[in-house]
């Protein structure tokens, strides 16, 4: 290869990787900004999931219009889009007023946000050769492990020292480097020949998914009454039965049945979605609970979520030995029921509570967490066909991005709940709603181990993991 060729490969890789950084970063600066930002718009710092929710569940909707849409119009102009998107929705949220405009704006984001790594992906697999696939995208893969590490501490920072206007406004100079950057460096790839897009399951497939957001995120949120909430369910599962109807009797379909009939993808699709749909929530709630019923200041609740990624990133090197010694039905089941008894360890946090006990905690759970995910993912993929890898790898993703919004949307409707039981007058009274919360979402964590029960007891680790897309483990 020529040295202009390996140049312009690295730079490539360069800008990927940034990309991906902007997304994970954005993805969870935002948690430690959350109490902050509900007192300078007059809203309850309990009532701003939403604000997480609309960002995670635009991707989810556009994820599996990504690679469609990038061979229709090419990989430059649909990555230069992104971002320039992805800046646009910044600034709509630094100028928010109320929290409709920063929900209408995280919307924007979130569309930007949805084809920095699907788009960036593409464009590596189509330039970089295969011999070399695997290390490129594990060189794209490490901002997802910086920004959740960065991400708190800096918004807790910017928050403390600045204001909550400045966690968005930073993605503005980035933003305007990466489009100069995409100009010169992202080639102009797309398909000779443009497969049809399956409208109608597209369609039936996101209406099902905001449905069911929305029917969860309304309870707590949108002010919705049983009867909105239960038409929205209904709505939102019909639409999904029909879309997997549609498209059994379709050639060509988004996403096809057939791979639910592999039993570790369609268990592990099923695990990663009801697993995720409990541990998804600490992000959010932990800075929450620090700030509101414990006294920590944003950069205090930043720092303490430091041990959760530190941890994660120290059992990486201890969760393929673990896999291929024990197998995963073995790793998962018991490291589910972990992850959730991690989770409702936080029902006796107190304001006495001693800061070792409290980083303890987090250690424990950033640690069980990481390996959840790097068992999860894995097993889910390791017995795709080729044919369908990319396929299953796209329908993948769209589940990781939907668990979390409704991992927050759940977890607020929760503590919605239980701050109506227990009042919200007294600061004690919010800190059991929150210790009541953390009890609940736990118990659904574990709950989600007897579907991994249902692995082959054989499955082994036979692979590298692949790249975690969310950012999150």
């Amino acid at each position: 290869m020529s040295a202009s060729k390996v140049s312009a490969q690295k730079s490539l890789l360069w800008l990927v990787a940034v990309g991906f950084f902007m997304q994970t970063l954005d993805a969870t600066i935002i948690n430690t900004a959350l109490p902050a930002m509900a007192a300078s718009m007059g809203e309850s710092p309990l009532r701003m999931q939403s604000v997480i929710v609309a960002y995670a569940l635009t991707m989810a909707m556009l994820i599996p219009a990504s690679g469609w849409i990038t061979d229709r119009f090419g990989a430059r102009r649909v990555f230069f889009a992104a971002i320039v998107l992805f800046v646009l929705g910044s600034i709509g949220c630094a100028m928010s007023r109320g929290l409709g405009q920063l929900v209408a704006a995280r919307v924007i984001q979130g569309a930007g946000g949805a084809f920095l790594l699907p788009v960036g992906r593409l464009a590596l697999l189509r330039t970089v050769p295969r011999s070399e696939f695997v290390q490129a995208m594990s060189f794209v893969a490490i901002p997802g492990l910086i920004g959740p590490l960065l991400g708190p501490t800096l918004g807790g920072w910017l928050v403390q020292y600045a204001s909550w206007h400045w966690i968005f406004l930073i993605n503005v100079p980035v933003g305007l480097a990466g489009c100069i950057a995409t100009l010169k460096i992202m080639p102009e790839l797309r398909a000779t020949t443009l497969a049809s897009f399956d409208g109608v399951g597209y369609t039936l497939l996101a209406f099902g998914m905001v449905a069911l957001s929305l029917a969860l995120d309304g309870v707590s949120e949108l002010g919705l009454h049983q009867v909105g909430v239960l038409l929205l369910m209904v709505f939102g599962f019909a639409s999904l039965v029909a879309y997997w109807a549609h498209a059994a009797r379709r050639p060509d379909p988004l996403f096809s049945p057939a791979m639910l009939r592999i039993p570790t993808y369609s268990v592990g699709l099923a695990g990663n979605l009801f697993s995720r749909l409990g541990s998804g929530c600490m992000p959010f709630l932990v800075p929450l609970l620090l700030q509101v019923s414990m006294g920590y200041s944003p950069l205090q609740a930043g720092l303490t979520m430091l041990p959760i990624a530190m941890a994660g990133m120290a059992m990486k090197r201890f969760a393929a030995p673990l896999i291929t010694r024990h197998g995963y039905r073995r790793v998962l089941v018991g490291n589910t029921v972990l992850v959730g008894g991690s989770m409702a360890t936080f029902a006796l946090a107190a304001p006495g509570q001693p800061l070792a006990l409290l980083l303890l905690q987090l250690l424990v759970f950033g640690a069980v967490n990481s390996l959840q995910f790097t068992a999860m993912n894995t097993v889910t993929l390791r017995d795709l066909p080729p044919d369908t890898a990319s396929s299953g790898n796209s329908l993948f993703s769209m589940v990781q991005m939907l668990a979390m919004s409704l991992a927050v949307a759940a977890s607020g409707m929760v503590l919605a709940g239980f701050t109506e039981l227990f009042g919200k007058n007294a600061p004690i009274e919010t800190l059991h709603a929150f210790q009541a919360t953390f009890a609940g979402m736990g118990l659904v964590t574990i709950a989600s181990a007897l579907i991994f029960w249902h692995l082959p007891p054989e499955a082994k680790l036979v692979q590298p993991e692949p790249p975690e897309v969310s950012g999150q483990g």
